[in-house]
This record gives C-alpha cells, structure tokens and sequence, in this order.
C-alpha cells in the first residue's frame, strides 16, 4: 500500500491567492465573517415590531457572538426608533405613588436643572419677601382688623354684662367665666348665700342670656377665625405667586408640548402655598437627608429624580454584565437620619431594563438564570411590557415595611440572550414560556467552508481585529499562516474555524513577539513563535507522559513484530490542549464460546460507546468465521497501562487487528499505529483527533530511539481531509522517515499490520489457505473435527446417550 503524499497532510494557503502585501491594505470587516444565518436571524428579530420576538444567540464562547450583535446594533439600528427620559416627581396628593414623567430624549436633565433653579431662586426670596417690612405690614394690618372686630364683638357681651352686675373674663381661647359682682369684687360664695332668693334668681338668669349671646359671639369669632386664616392664606398665595408665579408660567410655557409636566407644574404652584414652612424654618432635617442622600440642599418634595437620561436621540444599546436582581429592575434606596430609616422618590434607582427601554438589552444567559427571581421578573416584565420596582425585601419576606410604589414604566425593549446550546435546549425543554419570549433563535456556526473567496474575507477579518485592538499590520505570510492555523482548529483542510477569540490571542501573541524583535509587521516567524510559546506554556501533562515513555515506564514497541499487540492511538485534553498518546491494546485468545471478553468494560472502565464498539467486533467475527459453526475460540481484550476511564470507539479497529492476530498467531508490525472506528462491514470510519493522534505516535517513535524510516500511522481514508500535520512530521514524511497510511475497509488494516493478505472468501465462503482469514478458517476447522472426534469418542464409550 502506497502511504499517503506530502499534499494530503497539510494543505497550505498559497500566496498567489492572497492578492495583498500587508493587511493595511485590506479594507476591515464591518460584520463578524461567515456568520451569515445569525445575522439573518437577528436582522429579522430586530425588524419584528410584534413583542416576543427577542433572540437568543447560541454559540460556544469565543465565537463573537456579542461583537457581531453590537457591531450589528451599531450599523443597522432603526434611527426612526425615538428613545425617553424618564422622571419621577412627587405626587403631592399621594405621596406614597410618585408619579412618572415621560419626556423626550435630552430633556430630563433639563427639567430637573430648572427645577433647581427655580427651587434656588424660591429658596432666597420667599424668606426674604414673607420677612419684608411690606409683607409684615399686611399680615399684620389683616391681624389687627380681625382682631379689632373679635375685641368689639367681645366688647359688647363684656358691656351687656357689666350692666347687669357680671364680669366677663376670657382666658385661653374658648375660655371663658361669667360671675355675679358684688360691687368691684366678685361675691364669694358666703357673700352669694347672703343675697335674697330674687337677687340670686335675677343674676342667675342674667348670666344665662349672656351665655347664650357669649356662645353666639365666640361662634362668630371661629367664623372670623377661619376667615382671617382663609385671607392670610390668599394673601400667601398672592405675595408667593408675585415671586414664583411669572417663572411657572415661563416653565410652562417651555413645556407647552408635554401635558404632563405641565400637570406637574400646575401642582407645584397649588403646593407651593400649604408648604411654605419648608422654605421659611431653616430646617436641619432636611439638609442632614440632603447630605446622606448626595443631593442638593433643597425641598426634597420638589427635587426631579432623573431616572434615565438619554445624551442624544440614538437608540440605547445597553449591556448588563451583572444581571442582579437590582441591576435589572432598580431599586429604591434608604436613607438613615437619626437612627431613623427614611426613604422619597428622590431615591428611586434605575436598572438596566430603564436605561435600555426604547432599544436593546445584551446579557449572558447563565448569569440571568444563576441570579435568584431574575428570570421570573424578566419574564414578567415582557409579559406585561412594563418595569415595576419591587424591593428584593419585599419579594423574599411576608412582612411589608413601609415603602413607596412608584408607577410601572411602559416597557419596550429587545433583549438579547447570549448562551450555550444546552442551556438553551434546557429551557425550551422546562420553560414552556420560554419559547414564546424569545421566539428567535441565532445559531452560530463553528466553522466556514474554505475556498479562495473565503481566505480573503478571513483577511479581511484578521484586518479588522488588528485595526480594532491596535496591533501591528501582518503581511500576506503571517495571514497565510493562521490561515492555515485556522483550518487546522477546525480539524479540516476545506474549513476554517469562526473562533475569533483564538484568532484574537493569537494576533496579540504574535504582535508581541514581533514588537519584541523590533519588526514593524507581523510576519510568519512571529506567528510560529507564538504559536510555539503558546504550546510550551501548556503542555506540562504532555511532557511528563512522554518523560514515562523515554524512561520505559510506559511500555510502547515501535520496531519489530508481536502476535496479539497492536499500537492504538488516543487523544487526551488538558484543558483546552489536546496531545495524541500511543496506547497497547493486547488480544488473547483461548477455547471457548466465541465470545469476546472485554476487560474495561467488565471492570467498569470502558464507556457506553467503547462498549459498543467491542460488540460491533464480535459480530464481525461471527460473520466471518462462524456463520454455520460454532467458534470455539474466545478472546480478551484490553488496553494495557490504563488506569482511568476509556470511552469512544476510535480503537475499534486497533483492537480488531489485535484480535484477528491473536486467532490467526500472526504477528502485527510495532512500528505502525493504528486509530479508527469499524462497522459491522468491516467499513473503516472517521474518528476525532487525527492530527494529535499522528503527532503523538511520531514522537513516541522519535524518544523510543529515533525514526527508522518504517514507522508510520495508519487512519481511516474518511480522515485524510481533517489532516494539517505539524511541520516537523511533514518534514519527516518528506525525508522518508516517517509514512501516514489510509485505509477504508478493516481487511486493508489487517493486510498492511499482519503483512499477508487478509483473504477474500470464494462462493463457498473458503478463504485462500495463506491468507490471514485463511489461517484462522483452518484453526477453527481444526478445533471443530477435535470437537466432533472427542464427541464421537464419548458416544462410542456410551451407547445409552442415543
């Protein structure tokens, strides 16, 4: 069999089609390349006026699925789409219910500016104004005029009683004593007894007509009474409006076009009057909250809590890296004054779900469902298209402490959920609402096919990650290189990978070791030795297995010939490196049943598929040897020196070679390795990992005494696309020192491993008698007539068995 050339194990970027010198020469990607599905699907979710169509990004991590959506935002968002600001105000009539305030992007900040100044303004002139001697003079003229009409009404019962003998004194307001005089003193008690029973009847009647006219009078004073603070208050109301009144009217006429804040401002001026205290005691409570709470020194009633402010009429694009409970929804905060917990409208906080109302809202999906009622507040909130503040405390407790409940805002956002494909399947398996919310689904693809046109935009995307993270320009060599790198992430020589953020460290390696050397581009060096200190950083693992294999303690043969021992290849991972490690598979075979005994799977260490995979063996022996006989042979087997768990089926047809050498007592070349899956046919198919499972054994070989020039690997013929072999095993196949083989039918593997043909069975099912089946036909036929002999024996000693 003819090894494979030196253009199946490595398919290189040629330079001729890569039309550029340097990457400064290439106009940078504004998109995420070969992404084309997502976008569609994102394109199309974002276009749906309908609610519910929110996406879910699905991808691995790396793949740029939050750079392709905010790239994406960034050029195609619908400028027609008008974004708000939104206040909370006091209600004056319910202040436990602040109340919200839509206003046009920009003009939030505006509101509460003059607001403040008005405040500021209202704040220095009413003290000085209510403290004017103009102001004093009215007040007091007013005082005085009902006081003069109280005095007088007064006057008149005192007069009345005076003439009838009694004194009238009036004390605390609505005390007052009528009581009989005996000359200028009043009659004591022994004085009254001493009166006649007329006297004492007369003054007795007098005092009661005069109480009933005192009752009469003392009503018309709390009638005044009412009356004079009804005045006191117009005359407030008229001295307040002469300050404040012509600068509500400018405010309301600046905001004609919004009917709410004029609502606003139309209660300000009606508050004004009944609050006045606020402006005229220096009240230190106020400025102590003021202070805790980082807010101006003003009425805290009248302040403009800003909630989201908007720069510009764009449309928000907001990411939330930390989707807490709070973050999300907001929050209203507490101040303590005095050992006393106190909270307004002014400390109403914002969540994201605000700042992004009107545009996009871009979160990691593990991090929404690990935060605890998020989910269901999220789903709520789209649900009912508005955002209401609860206080976690409130959600998560029975009891209710007193606290404000702000109005919902009106929700209208697009939200973006970037997770994995298992996350994403668990939720439409056990959330039946989750289909309904986000009824878009942006999968993003691994890999992209490569071809001359597509090698040139991964160009052109190489271009744009060295422009958007600042890096030295590569020239066409460098480019070349991890292209070639790319296709070699991608396990293929017709793809290339889509994992930007390997792309990305590579770059910024590179751009390391090139600004290391001095050198104003990336060139090709730069990228190997990036490539190379990445690999030596972590390959820790790999080299203490290989130390076991220079040192004997691994037992590997790769020269000469063993029956039943055959070279298999694996692939292990140490987090996010992957090595290719030769591994002994023996075979033993004895009288039996036919079966095959598999040692890691009857000790537990054999996977579900591993499992399979030996089964699938024991078919294909019985179908080839033991279609109308018995097999008499059975076999183990097993992988020598493994300790951990085994899974897979890629050492299936190793094993097959290891059995079928044991049964036919041929032995099996050491100086190949073998790696691939084999069906019930005999069909060889495609296993993971070629590429580390090639490398692997030409690095056993290479520490068990160096290259002979007969070692080699053999894989499965499906496999040869997937190959992009490191540069020192091309260049040893190049120099004939090292061989990689394809087969595609199990019977190839044996003939190559065993060195005789494998033998194809004639019309009556005989193989040829040198071939490798041939020899396991005839050792079976064998063991068969010894079977049927020792049977015919037995019957001849006993003929009562008939």
């Amino acid at each position: 069999m003819k090894s494979l050339s030196l253009h199946q194990l490595y398919k290189a970027c040629v330079l001729k089609d890569l039309p550029f010198k340097t990457t400064r020469q290439l106009e940078p990607l504004a998109e995420i390349v070969g992404q084309n599905r997502a976008q569609e699907a994102v394109r199309f979710a974002l276009a749906m006026p309908h609610s519910g169509y929110n996406v879910y990004a699905v991808g691995r991590n790396g793949l740029g699925k939050r750079t392709m959506m905010l790239r994406y935002l960034e050029h195609h968002v619908d400028t027609e789409q008008s974004s708000h600001d939104w206040c909370y105000v006091a209600n004056f009539e319910e202040p436990r219910i602040p109340k919200l305030l839509r206003l046009p992007a920009g003009k939030g900040n505006t509101l509460k500016q003059d607001m403040e100044r008005l405040m500021g303004r209202l704040m220095k002139m009413i003290p000085q104004t209510f403290d004017s001697d103009s102001f004093l003079e009215r007040a007091e003229q007013l005082k005085n005029e009902y006081g003069k009409k109280q005095e007088d009404e007064l006057e008149k019962v005192a007069s009345q009683a005076r003439r009838k003998k009694v004194s009238l004194t009036v004390s605390t307001p609505g005390g007052y004593r009528l009581v009989a005089m005996n000359g200028d003193e009043p009659h004591t008690a022994e004085s009254f007894k001493e009166l006649t029973d007329e006297q004492r009847d007369k003054f007795e009647d007098s005092i009661n007509k005069l109480e009933k006219k005192l009752r009469q009078a003392l009503r018309k004073l709390a009638d005044w009474e009412q009356e004079y603070a009804e005045k006191q208050m117009a005359l407030n109301q008229e001295t307040l409006e002469g300050i404040s009144g012509h600068q509500l009217d400018e405010l309301i006429a600046k905001y004609k076009d919004l009917p709410e804040v004029v609502a606003y401002f139309e209660a300000v001026r009606a508050d004004l009057a009944e609050s006045l205290d606020i402006f005229l005691e220096d009240n230190e409570e106020q400025a102590a909250i003021a202070y805790a709470s980082l807010d101006k020194k003003m009425p805290r009633r009248y302040l403009v809590n800003v909630l989201v402010h908007q720069k510009n009429d764009e449309v928000p694009v907001v990411v939330e890296d930390n989707p807490t409970y709070h973050n999300l929804f907001g929050y209203v905060e507490n101040v303590t004054y005095k050992g006393t917990v106190f909270t307004d409208f002014s400390l109403i906080r914002p969540g994201s779900l605000h700042r992004a109302n009107g545009g996009y809202l871009l979160m990691d999906a593990i991090k929404v469902l690990e935060q605890p009622f998020v989910w269901d507040g999220l789903k709520r909130a789209l649900r009912s298209k508005s955002i209401q503040i609860n206080s976690l405390e409130r959600e998560m407790t029975l009891s209710g402490t007193i606290s404000i409940e702000p109005e919902a805002v009106p929700l209208d956002v697009k939200i973006v959920l970037f997770g994995d494909r298992e996350t994403w399947m668990l939720l439409q398996d056990y959330d039946p609402e989750f289909a309904e919310l986000f009824r878009v689904t942006a999968d993003f693809e691994n890999e992209m096919y490569r071809t001359d046109d597509s090698q040139l935009l991964y160009a052109k995307f190489i271009a744009s990650l060295v422009n958007e993270k600042k890096l030295l320009h590569c020239n066409n060599k460098a480019v070349a290189r991890i292209i070639e790198y790319s296709a070699r992430m991608a396990d293929h020589q017709d793809r290339l990978s889509l994992h930007a953020a390997d792309i990305a460290n590579l770059l910024r390696e590179s751009d390391f070791w090139a600004r290391q050397a001095g050198a104003r581009l990336i060139q090709d060096v730069h990228v190997e030795r990036a490539l190379e200190s990445a690999k030596y950083r972590s390959s820790r693992i790999r080299d203490q297995f290989y130390d076991s294999i220079r040192d004997g303690s691994t037992l590997v043969s790769t020269t000469g010939t063993c029956v039943g021992q055959v070279n298999a290849l694996s692939v292990l991972s140490t987090g996010g490196f992957e090595f290719g490690l030769s591994n002994r598979i023996t075979a033993t075979c004895y009288y039996g049943d036919g079966a095959v005994m598999d040692i890691e799977r009857d000790v537990k260490l054999g996977g579900n598929i591993h499992s399979k995979g030996v089964m699938i063996l024991s078919s294909w022996l019985a179908a080839h040897f033991a279609i109308n006989d018995p097999m008499h042979l059975s076999a183990s087997l097993t992988f020598e020196q493994n300790y951990g768990e085994v899974d897979g089926d890629s050492a299936s047809l190793a094993e097959l070679c290891a059995l079928v050498s044991a049964l036919s007592g041929l032995p099996v070349r050491q100086d190949l390795a073998i790696t691939g899956s084999v069906n019930q046919f005999g069909e060889v198919q495609p296993i993971g990992g070629v590429n580390e499972k090639v490398e692997g054994f030409f690095h056993t070989c290479q520490l068990k005494g160096g290259l002979t020039g007969a070692q080699g690997v053999v894989l499965p013929a499906t496999n040869v696309q997937n190959l992009m072999l490191d540069s020192e095993v091309v260049q040893a196949v190049r120099k004939d020192q090292f061989a990689v083989y394809s087969v595609s039918r199990a019977e190839e593997a044996i003939t190559l491993l065993l060195g005789k043909p494998a033998g194809k069975a004639d019309a009556k099912g005989r193989y040829p008698k040198q071939s490798v089946f041939g020899i396991i036909q005839q050792r079976l036929e064998k063991m068969r007539e010894h079977e049927r002999q020792e049977h015919a024996r037995d019957d001849h000693k006993d003929p009562s068995i008939h």
